[in-house]
């Protein structure tokens, strides 16, 4: 049996037509795995970053100011002087900033005077300089070291509040004191949201081999974190049984402690390079009100014998934009985090009390990188 001529139209409608089907499918295939794994804030597929020790371009070791009962905000009369402490933050030293600083500064409400020195030129100096002047002080900030110099410029960035006290040794009077902070500190930073402070909201997983137990932030500041939920197995990449996502801020230090710099110099702010070597050199300023925001070295010049130095030690390794993620956890062999900012990955996961030595430890970088190849090892992108 002879089939009718096909014509030249009803050729090229055929091929068209399976032209269009096979691209159709080839993007329900593309679609398919770019949303394999469903996310609150990114639209990109996961990506696992690319670690290798040989990648590693510079490593850094930050001391935490850490005090088991929780940070100091207090005014204290010496002399003539009025000395307002703001130290003691722990690994919450960027994130609690502005709350903490503002704890300070309201110590100062009804004081005739209008002119303060601030000791301490990292993230806790600088945020009080800047509401000082808000409320139109006169502020000199007198610092040994430049923020850029500072144990502030190489923490990781995380907005979360970590780390800074201990449960069950802080009184309810401090827990209260934390979370009013916290709050207003969360407030400030969403304001200054975008590239200009280095401010962004990005999705955060923690990663467990073994049930969670609801850190001490999430438990009780839930409003401060967006999209938290805890995944099952089929709703994320990572090899590992228990994960839980948040959604906060990552505020990328170099960035945030230049503009701050930027905007107190502006605003007619004057920094002085001076080390003191007690509280009788602190106390000689000629100041009348006088901020104590000097961290770890509070307890030399103060005498705080709680004080205790945390070390952290962090890898950076060059920038993986396509990363847009953190990660906390993975491994049941010490603590790991990963961290994708702009200017670099950040890797970290050492928190060693009372350390006080500020060499980058090999077997810690070891360990690190290794943590961190072996839990990408298993990622399901």
């Amino acid at each position: 049996m002879m089939l009718p001529p096909v014509t030249r139209r009803q050729c090229l409608k055929t091929i068209a037509a399976t032209s269009i089907a096979a691209t159709l499918s080839a993007c329900t295939a593309s679609i398919s795995r770019t949303h394999e794994y469903e996310r609150p804030l990114s639209r990109k597929p996961f990506l696992a970053p690319r670690i290798s020790e040989d990648r590693v371009i510079r490593e850094v070791v930050g001391l935490r100011p850490y005090r088991p009962s929780g940070f100091v905000v207090k005014a204290e009369q010496m002399g003539e002087k009025t000395v307002i402490h703001n130290y003691g933050h722990g690994g919450g030293g960027i994130t609690l900033s502005w709350g903490s600083s503002a704890l300070a500064v309201r110590e100062t409400q009804g004081m005739e005077y209008r002119q303060a020195a601030v000791v301490g030129g990292g993230v806790m100096g600088l945020t009080t300089a800047r509401l000082l002047q808000d409320a139109g002080w006169k502020v000199s900030i007198y610092t040994r070291n430049v923020a850029r110099h500072s144990t502030s410029n190489v923490a990781a960035g995380q907005w979360a509040p970590t780390s800074v006290f201990e449960e069950g040794v802080a009184t309810p009077a401090f827990e209260s004191q934390f979370k009013w902070a916290a709050r207003i500190s969360h407030h400030a930073f969403t304001n200054l949201g975008g590239p200009d402070y280095g401010v962004r909201w990005i999705e955060n997983y923690y990663l467990e081999h073994k049930p969670f137990e609801f850190s001490y932030y999430l438990r009780e500041l839930p409003e401060l974190f967006a999209s938290v939920a805890d995944l099952s197995p089929d709703e994320h990449p990572f090899p590992v049984p228990y994960v839980r996502r948040t959604v906060t801020m990552l505020i990328e230090p170099a960035t945030f402690l230049r503009r701050v710099t930027d905007d107190f110099l502006q605003a007619g702010g004057v920094f002085v390079v001076r080390d003191f070597v007690d509280r009788a050199d602190v106390l000689s300023l000629a100041e009348p009100v006088i901020f104590n925001c000097t961290g770890l070295g509070a307890a030399q010049l103060f005498g705080d014998t709680e004080l205790t130095p945390v070390k952290g030690q962090l890898l950076f390794l060059p920038p993986d934009l396509d990363v847009d993620y953190l990660t906390v956890g993975g491994s049941e062999e010490g603590l790991l985090y990963m961290f994708s900012r702009s200017d670099a990955l950040v890797l970290g996961g050492t928190f060693l009390f009372g350390d006080g030595t500020t060499n980058a430890d090999p077997a810690e970088t070891r360990r690190i990188i290794t943590g961190h190849q072996k839990l990408f090892a298993g990622f399901r992108a």
